[in-house]
């Protein structure tokens, strides 16, 4: 499938692991098979919520290999390549073109700080080196920098990037790339938000479609509010939006005390797709620590609260 603009819901799949920390296959097809029988418009494997940070490569090649065979075309399949210097998202992203898939997200350089020069030249050199469409990943709260709107529009009018995925949490600044964009294009960028608790206002202000990591556990959720806002139904998308914001409480289940709040997060929905059933383990990568119990029974609770089971 050769992508245009990708809209829509596009979950960013979890990584089903074994007990012994080794990819799920079956976990990992029954989960796509749940996010595509929801309607979903495309999926996006390695992001955050697949704990790519966290995976060795032959983790990161196999989750595109099974990702790319399950879901065989019916929707783009976005495969992240996300690593510290240019050499090395480059070794990715053509692991990510090898496998089949239909585009690849990468942040800008981490690790050492990066001038908006250099992040610019590393946008360039990965499109140079694979033949896909290049999403960016706004990420700041990992990489340290908020990609800049003047510089992501030029990017994409010069054919570099292919469209941005918004996870800054910086609602503001969302607004003004999208005005600008309105303004003064270019025609064909798509701006996708990385949030779970304001896409329907990200949507009605113009936002292509949302990459909200709960989508993992509550697609249906997140595909009816998309189609509220195509319809206008202002009120309906509203209240879809605030139950999946009391849903998105899930991930507040760790205590703070005791582990991170990526342990936490990812743990809750690793553990709301077992206890749905979708998944066999709710295992996450190591150093991140498991759920006690006594968290999980929140879980629970939350989706019991939610109308899910």
């Amino acid at each position: 499938m050769a992508p245009g603009p990708i809209t829509g819901i596009v979950p960013p799949v979890c990584t089903p692991l074994t007990p012994d920390l080794e990819v799920d296959d079956r976990s990992l097809e029954r989960l796509l098979t749940f996010l595509l029988d929801a309607g979903v418009d495309a999926v996006f494997l390695l992001g955050s919520s697949g704990e790519t940070a966290y995976l060795p490569d032959r983790h990161r090649a196999r989750v595109l290999e099974v990702a790319v065979s399950v879901v065989a075309g019916q929707v783009p399949v976005l495969g992240g390549a996300i690593d510290m210097t240019s050499p090395r998202v480059l070794d990715h992203a053509r692991t990510v073109q090898q496998s089949g898939a239909d585009a690849v997200v990468a942040t800008a350089p981490f690790y050492t700080r990066t001038h908006p020069a250099e992040i610019e030249q590393h946008f360039r050199a990965v499109a140079a080196g694979v033949d896909l469409p290049l999403y960016a990943y706004d990420l700041p709260v990992s990489v340290q920098v908020k990609l800049r709107p003047e510089m992501l529009l030029a990017l994409a009018a010069d054919g570099v990037l292919a469209g941005v995925k918004d996870s800054s949490g910086d609602d503001g600044g969302l607004r003004r790339l999208l005005g600008r964009r309105a303004r003064s294009g270019p025609d064909g960028f798509g701006v996708l938000t990385g949030s779970e608790l304001t896409v329907d206002s990200a949507l009605f202000a113009g936002a292509d479609g949302a990459v909200p990591g709960l989508g993992n556990v509550d697609p249906h959720g997140y595909v009816a509010l998309a189609g509220h806002v195509r319809a206008g139904d202002h009120k309906a998308a509203a209240d879809e939006q605030d139950r999946l914001l009391q849903l998105f409480g899930i991930v507040e289940a760790g205590d703070p005390a005791r582990i991170g709040p990526s342990s936490s997060a990812l743990g809750a929905f690793k553990a709301a797709l077992h206890l749905r059933g979708i998944i066999d383990c709710p295992a996450t990568m190591t150093p991140q620590l498991p759920l006690l119990d006594t968290e999980v029974d929140g879980i629970r609770r939350h989706l019991e609260t939610a109308g899910l089971r």
